[in-house]
């Protein structure tokens, strides 16, 4: 979730609902944190649970370096990134790649725990391809060395997104270990969150790509797995505050320039999801987001989304 669960994101996304929200990867090489992309990535979300920052790196020492960096930064989790497919960090030998190490896995673990008194969390990915799944083994060296809570997105670094997820993985970690595993991969209803934790064992649930442009989905869980109540669908009204809210984050926090252009995909994702059923068969989707893809002052941002909605609205109102 590198270039999307941003400050921003991750504020918008605990306040509706999500119990943990984890800063975006950095690198474990302190000395490019001065980068503009380091800095946004270590701004801390509004005080809503704990402060959880994720670290990627290969050689243990920096890895126990950046960790100890992190606390004097303000975090209060430590998490380490084993589960990142993408090639600009596997060619690293970082991410999803170090599963492929596991005398490395366990340096790397073992150094980062013992060089933090915070709690020290653990992403993986089920094994870096379909014949060499060992995320059982990676669970038992996290536990054994100190990992707090393990993580495990279902699928192999291979597979990517590809498929589907591989819950039963997940649930054989589960049996192992007495640590929490948190279960992640293809989580997007409240259905699906319930019958995951049941399948599996796992204490908890991670969403991931889902909740781009629905981060209501985290509210919906919440009540689904509380007592089996099924939340209405978000209406209008609330869709276009938090939007709005969204998108005054992102430029309040990357600048008008860049604030505008990062807006533009996360305004995709809402019109796919959370929009979908409002948007009347005529409406010329396309069209609508060319031209919001061509505003570069956060204004005109702004007023498009505001004309969007009150033409809805007019539309609904002339339904009912």
């Amino acid at each position: 979730m590198a270039g999307v669960s941003d400050m921003p994101f991750r504020s918008l996304c605990a306040q509706l609902g999500a119990g943990l929200v984890v800063n975006e990867m950095v690198t474990s090489d302190t000395r490019l944190w001065h980068t503009s992309t380091s800095r946004v990535r270590l701004m801390w979300t509004e005080r809503r649970g704990p402060r959880s920052v994720q670290i990627a790196g290969s050689e243990p020492q920096q890895m126990a370096d950046a960790a100890r960096a992190c606390v004097d930064l303000g975090a209060e989790i430590v998490d380490i990134n084993m589960g990142c497919p993408a090639k600009k960090v596997c060619n690293k030998a970082a991410g999803s790649a170090l599963l492929q190490n596991e005398p490395l896995v366990r340096e790397i673990l073992n150094a980062v725990t013992s060089a933090v008194k915070v709690p020290v969390t653990l992403k993986i990915r089920t094994g870096w391809d379909t014949e060499n799944r060992n995320a059982r083994t990676i669970g038992r060296i996290a536990q054994d060395a100190g990992i707090a809570a393990l993580t495990i997105h279902g699928r192999t670094r291979a597979c990517r997104f590809a498929g589907e997820a591989e819950y039963d993985t997940i649930a054989a970690v589960v049996a192992d270990l007495a640590i929490p595993v948190i279960a992640n991969g293809d989580i997007d209803t409240p259905h699906k969150a319930r019958n995951v934790l049941l399948h599996t064992g796992a204490a908890a649930v991670m969403i991931g790509r889902a909740a781009q442009g629905n981060p209501w989905l985290f509210r919906e869980i919440n009540a689904f797995l509380a007592d089996g109540t099924l939340s209405p669908a978000p209406a209008l009204a609330e869709i276009e505050a938090v939007l709005l809210d969204h998108l005054r984050g992102l430029h309040d926090c990357y600048g008008a320039f860049m604030g505008c252009r990062i807006a533009r995909k996360h305004l995709v994702w809402y019109l796919e999801k959370s929009l979908r059923r409002h948007l009347p068969a005529g409406l010329d989707t396309d069209a609508w987001r060319q031209n919001f893809n061509s505003l570069n002052t956060p204004e005109e941002q702004l007023n498009a989304v505001r004309h969007l909605f009150a033409r809805l609205n007019q539309l609904e109102d002339q339904a009912a």
